[in-house]
């Protein structure tokens, strides 16, 4: 059985949408989880739920980093804080992954210095799950880890992602395109022009350049950026997405006092609410550390909670970081003689 260590002390609503998601994933997907916090605070929200006979214990954490801590502090200061003791279970081997919705540079930060990176990455990367007109997700990567990139990690970044999508999403030979202004390749800034040459050497299905409006399309299965880029690109789509759900529910309030389809009105907003909810997506996995880190919404309900757990497990079962691992050992070896031949 899988184990997953829960940083119950991280969110918005925690412990409550911790222990709530703690338990349905324990129910419904058969992995062992493990909530790292407070004990008896931990203790006495779980005290309200029934979970008799589930793989459910708590590990002890007397500290908690807040969403007002400095990352880089926090990190130095609180050596027993939840989202440092799940990572240090994850070092040791007594979990296979963790999920927090804490403070998102804490656990950063964290998950790279005390699990390790995975060899041949240079940084860690953020990975998002945006909704698409085909019915399946998009993977943009990065999306806040790394303001400033290179193009060696850009590179690393398209992989890492090609790899996500293909094991957490059973996407086939996924298709792979750098975010730029133009679908041109001569368009674009220093980065994407630098970054393309090795985007083609990569083996992978890059499919060149694509434009903000293919974000949403499901032209590209794989995104690739530098994270200010990305998480921009994210908080203006959540902030599209929660304008848009107001207005669908203003206009639908007012066809329905008109009685005017209301039935209808209301299964089509339905649809559109689950669609677009982030609760169904779980949270954000940090590529290219050791071990499933996944990076949950501040704001998260328990159903987000029990899915990130739910691609925690996945991305363990998976291999992924094996996988990425082998797939950048490949590509080195492969660009080795080209590399030789432009030094002599």
């Amino acid at each position: 059985m899988l184990t997953i260590a829960l940083d119950a002390m991280g969110g918005d609503h925690a412990p409550k949408a911790e222990v709530e998601g703690a338990i349905r994933a324990a129910r419904q997907l058969g992995v062992r989880v493990v909530l790292v916090g407070q004990e008896e605070v931990v203790r006495h929200e779980l005290r309200q739920h029934e979970h008799a006979g589930l793989p459910i214990e708590i590990h002890h954490a007397s500290e908690v980093i807040t969403m007002e801590d400095s990352a880089a502090k926090a990190m130095r200061t609180k050596r027993d804080s939840s989202i440092r003791v799940a990572c240090r279970l994850v070092r040791e081997g007594k979990a296979h992954g963790i999920v927090s919705a804490g403070n998102t540079g804490a656990v950063m930060a964290t998950s790279k210095m005390v699990q390790g990176m995975v060899r041949g990455v240079e940084r860690p990367a953020l990975a998002s799950a945006f909704p698409t007109l085909k019915g399946t997700p998009a993977v943009m990567v990065d999306v806040g880890a790394n303001v400033d990139c290179s193009p060696q990690m850009l590179a690393q970044f398209a992989l890492m992602g090609e790899v996500y999508s293909r094991v957490i999403f059973h996407t086939k030979n996924p298709r792979v395109g750098l975010l730029s202004i133009g679908e041109e390749e001569h368009k674009g800034n220093d980065l994407t022009k630098l970054v393309t040459p090795l985007l083609k050497s990569l083996p992978i299905n890059f499919i060149g350049n694509v434009e903000g409006r293919d974000v949403y399309t499901g032209h590209a299965d794989v995104i690739v950026c530098d994270g200010f880029v990305g998480n921009v690109a994210l908080k203006v789509s959540e902030g599209i997405v929660d304008v848009i759900k107001q207005m669908l529910k203003e206009s639908l309030d007012a066809s329905i006092t008109r009685k005017i389809g209301a039935a209808l009105a209301r299964n089509a907003f339905s649809d559109f609410k689950r669609r677009m909810d982030y609760s169904e997506y779980g949270g954000a996995p940090l590529l290219g550390v050791k071990g499933g880190t996944i990076i949950c919404h501040g704001r998260s309900n328990a159903n987000a909670i029990k899915n990130a757990i739910r691609v925690a497990a996945e991305f363990a079962g998976g291999g992924i970081n094996q996988r990425i691992e082998q797939e950048l050992a490949v590509w080195h070896e492969s660009a080795r003689p080209a590399r030789a031949s432009t030094a002599e």
